[in-house]
């Protein structure tokens, strides 16, 4: 889908895509696009659109390059943050002749929402795409944002779930530490995605001041500038957050783990213990179960409750020595 867009008294403002209206247009979204589309603005901007597979590539040259006096910067974006199955998807800016080219194969809620936020606020005074770019990386840092502070709060309910488990029965406690624990490499999983997109944000801002840090020299491009280097500091300052979150995740993983292993020795504890205990009574079952001519307990009138006596004996006696021990 192809969607272009305007500055008009500092608002964005959507316009049918023309090629002879380039002057006036600030923004070209292409998602999911068609050749036909890719086509109709490579014509327009004398560029070369990549392909998802060009930009998917992890080399630093083939996300951030400059080609047919176009600059071309590929971020990492996410989507699905807020459900169980997040996912991730480049994003490529492209700058060129004032006009920002997005080309991207996802929708990020931080597009609709700089959209929406554009149309309705002066966001674009100087009509410049740069600007557009930069409320974009915004956009995107401050979702980021939002994601990280709700996995800290997941984080400290799982915390205390783990720490506070009041459950008595064994298999159902077990089983609730399985279920932290896929909590747990979900929030995980959620850490390593946000990471790598602060990086990618980190990457695109710090290329792109010092790519045109000679060549631009308006008041705009100077607030831009600004904008850039405080959003290249949120990302950096984010990406040690999510680091420390890291930190608490694997804290919490080796704790629930740690847990799950006291309760299987606790059961095999029981286990070894009823083993002793009834292993001397067994003994003694063992010995007068024997088919010997001579016993002389066969004979004995008082001979089977002195077994069954013996027996008993022996069992209290390992339980009571186990129970002085605390190994009960």
């Amino acid at each position: 889908m192809l969607t272009a867009y305007a500055s008009v008294d500092k608002l964005l403002v959507r316009r049918d895509f023309a090629a002879d209206d380039l002057p006036n247009l600030v923004w070209v979204d292409l998602l999911n696009p068609t050749p036909e589309e890719n086509g109709a603005v490579e014509a327009a901007l004398k560029i070369s659109v990549p392909s998802q597979h060009d930009v998917a590539e992890i080399e630093l040259s083939s996300r951030l390059y400059l080609e047919d006096g176009g600059e071309f910067l590929t971020v990492t974006a996410l989507t699905d943050l807020d459900t169980d199955d997040p996912g991730k998807m480049p994003v490529t800016f492209i700058l060129k002749a004032g006009v920002l080219v997005t080309v991207r194969w996802c929708e990020p809620r931080p597009f609709k929402t700089y959209t929406m936020r554009a149309s309705k606020l002066r966001d674009v005074p100087s009509g410049n795409g740069e600007e557009v770019m930069v409320g974009l990386l915004e956009a995107l840092v401050d979702r980021l944002a939002d994601a990280l502070e709700q996995v800290g709060t997941e984080i400290d309910t799982i915390s205390r779930e783990a720490f506070r488990n009041k459950a008595r029965k064994a298999n159902k406690k077990a089983h609730e530490l399985q279920v932290l624990i896929e909590r747990i490499g979900r929030k995980a999983e959620v850490l390593n995605l946000v990471q790598e997109s602060l990086v990618s944000i980190g990457r695109v801002t710090a290329y792109h001041t010092a790519a045109d840090a000679g060549a631009r020299k308006s008041e705009a491009s100077k607030e831009s500038r600004t904008w850039l280097k405080v959003i290249q500091r949120d990302a950096t300052s984010l990406v040690e957050h999510a680091r420390g979150l890291n930190g608490r995740v694997n804290f919490l993983l080796d704790a629930t783990l740690g847990l799950i292993s006291l309760e299987q020795n606790q059961i095999i504890k029981i286990f070894s213990v009823a083993a002793v205990v009834f292993l001397p009574p067994t003994l003694v079952a063992s010995i007068y179960g024997m088919n010997f001519t001579v016993m002389p307990e066969l004979d004995w009138v008082l001979g089977y409750p002195f077994a069954i006596g013996l027996m008993v004996l022996f069992a209290v006696l390992p339980y009571l020595f186990f129970k002085r021990k605390g190994w009960l």
